[in-house]
């Protein structure tokens, strides 16, 4: 990222109007996601996926293309519905970005501070979460559904506490 330059928010290519407008673009056609993703492969059963997406009508693809641009991280999609997607996956990512615009969301603000919360306790890369700690953030995790209005949600907390039953690994 660039350094310090006039007009610019520090390690940050992107003035502060600049982040206001992105942060009123994310309230209005983005979301702020925690999802309790299970993985077969991971001893728990369950990680935590943080992203941020943006939506905007395929026609209007080049306008997500400068977001990322301005923001330096994730990827952009066409969908088959005519939709695209820029999308910021990844601890990192997610909370670099959120921190960026917590400062100017509105409607957002809710799903930006917490998952900052549930982000800042996340272990560092390489290192394993502990079943205490991942269904704790996973109550976290819980209350985007509400948040976010979610229909499709299925990988809870319980659901969590169950495979952990399951499998003898839950430490009372």
């Amino acid at each position: 990222m660039l350094g310090n330059t006039e007009g610019k928010t520090k390690d940050c290519p992107v003035t502060k109007e600049e982040l206001a407008y992105i942060a009123g673009f994310l309230d209005g056609d983005g979301c702020v996601m925690l999802q309790l993703v299970y993985r077969h492969d991971y001893v728990l059963g369950y990680q935590i996926r943080a992203s941020v997406v943006f939506y905007q009508k395929a026609v209007n693809a080049s306008f997500l293309e400068m977001l990322k641009g301005k923001l330096k991280y994730g990827y952009t999609r066409i969908r088959k519905d005519d939709m695209c997607e820029y999308t910021i996956v990844g601890v990192e990512p997610v909370t670099q970005v959120l921190k960026l615009l917590s400062p100017y969301l509105v409607l957002k603000k809710k799903q930006a501070e917490l998952a900052l919360k549930v982000l800042a306790q996340m272990p560092e890369k390489g290192k394993r979460i502990t079943q205490k700690l991942l269904l704790s953030l996973a109550y976290d995790v819980d209350k985007f559904a509400d948040l976010n209005y979610s229909k499709r949600r299925t990988n809870t907390s319980e659901k969590l506490i169950e495979f952990l039953k399951s499998h003898n690994l839950l430490i009372p």
